[in-house]
């Protein structure tokens, strides 16, 4: 399995191995699940470094993190589409099954733009036949006390319950 993400997956401000992709692994027993993400990523990184992420590792199953910081920047919605659209017609094409991981942003810019920006994720999965957890920190963006001072990466305690968002999708995807 290729995890495919950002900060939130990659553990940013938490100690090594505390976060929830590091939580994952026992969950899963045999499958290797290989962290490709990276602190900062927006869909277009992403999107240009999947083809070699598929060559080297093969996965059978991509679990697709990003989109939050392209959100974070107001970058526009139809680019951000458009590339995780992309990213999952190439992980198809590969081979692999998807498991998109949909976020929120903070109304900075305005309703429209935040709804439209969380409707995209249900939207492309709906269209492309990926799997979907509709938020990724359900239950937990809204409780100041799962987040880091900066409001947008949560806490060592926040990681089990990201991990309980994502497995009840993920567990079957990685049994088939």
């Amino acid at each position: 399995m290729l995890v495919l993400g950002d900060s939130i997956s990659t553990g940013l401000g938490l100690p090594a191995g505390a976060g929830w992709v590091e939580l994952l692994r026992p969950e899963l027993d045999d499958c290797e699940v290989v962290n490709a993400s990276i602190s900062g990523e927006t869909t277009e990184g992403g999107k240009a470094r999947l083809p070699t992420l598929l060559q080297q590792h093969r996965p059978r199953l991509m679990v697709l993190e990003l989109g939050g910081n392209d959100g974070l920047r107001g970058f526009p919605l139809a680019l951000t589409r458009a590339n995780l659209a992309a990213m999952i017609a190439d992980a198809h094409d590969a081979g692999a099954r998807v498991l998109l991981l949909g976020m929120r942003i903070p109304p900075n810019y305005g309703p429209r733009y935040a709804e439209g920006f969380h409707a995209l994720f249900g939207e492309l999965a709906a269209e492309t036949g990926a799997a979907l957890v509709p938020f990724l920190l359900d239950g937990i963006a809204t409780d100041p006390a799962l987040m880091q001072t900066d409001g947008v990466h949560p806490t060592g305690e926040a990681q089990p319950l990201i991990l309980a968002n994502v497995l009840p999708v993920l567990a079957p995807l990685v049994r088939e």
